[in-house]
């Protein structure tokens, strides 16, 4: 009797724990590959933040979304006939963006920019003052003295481009460890499913090949 309540316990449980693994490691899979995407960095405009030949994972988000800071893969028309192109949103819509070669400020606030190596200026670029239209990016390299960036159309709607042109973001390695932590998770769980409910199915069918005394007193009148 025993035994046929723990077999039963088991296969239950079993029940639950191994659609539940399969379900997560599956999700979460398919999740990371449809929202996500492999790109190889090609030039030089992002150093020393992405450097050539780098991989990197970028995130598909709809253009509201976007927020200043954000390194987005972009479609822009025009120098580079809608080529996609690595580039830091320094400005969105309705952001007034300055530039003094030296700082930035967006909206009177100083942009700190630890990932930017001010070593070399650009003189005809080096000076702007912008006010972004809505649904438009500023963007700019990390590496001002060699970025082909907002600073060289400003007089094309300041220097913008529009946000509907923007593919996904950069993540870190982060949400690659996470889907990866997920997985894992998911299949030790459909694996201990499985393992608990082999051992049900054994423990049930053992309950039942041992015949209590009086089945076999009673079988002998």
């Amino acid at each position: 009797m025993q035994r046929t309540v723990v077999g039963r316990r088991r296969r239950t449980t079993a029940w639950v724990m191994t659609p539940a693994g399969v379900l997560l490691a599956a999700a979460s899979a398919v999740s990371f590959f449809v929202n996500h995407e492999g790109v190889s960095v090609q030039g030089q405009s992002m150093e020393p933040t992405y450097r050539r030949g780098e991989r990197l994972v970028v995130e598909r988000i709809h253009a509201d979304d976007i927020r200043r800071g954000d390194v987005v893969l972009i479609e822009i028309p025009g120098p580079y006939a809608g080529r996609p192109v690595l580039r830091r949103v320094i400005g969105t819509g309705g952001d007034h963006v300055v530039g003094d070669g030296t700082r930035i400020l967006v909206n009177d606030e100083p942009l700190h920019e630890p990932y930017v190596v001010h070593d070399e200026v650009v003189p005809e670029v080096a000076t702007y003052d912008v006010q972004v239209p809505e649904k438009r990016l500023f963007l700019l390299g990390d590496n001002r003295a060699n970025s082909n960036d907002s600073r060289y159309s400003l007089d094309e709607q300041s220097g913008s481009v529009a946000a509907s042109g923007v593919i996904g973001r950069v993540r870190d390695s982060s949400v690659i460890v996470a889907t990866a932590s997920a997985v894992v998770v998911g299949g030790l769980l459909t694996f201990v499913g499985i393992g608990l409910g082999a051992a049900g199915h054994v423990a049930n069918r053992r309950s039942r090949s041992v015949q209590p005394p009086w089945a076999v007193a009673g079988g002998n009148r």
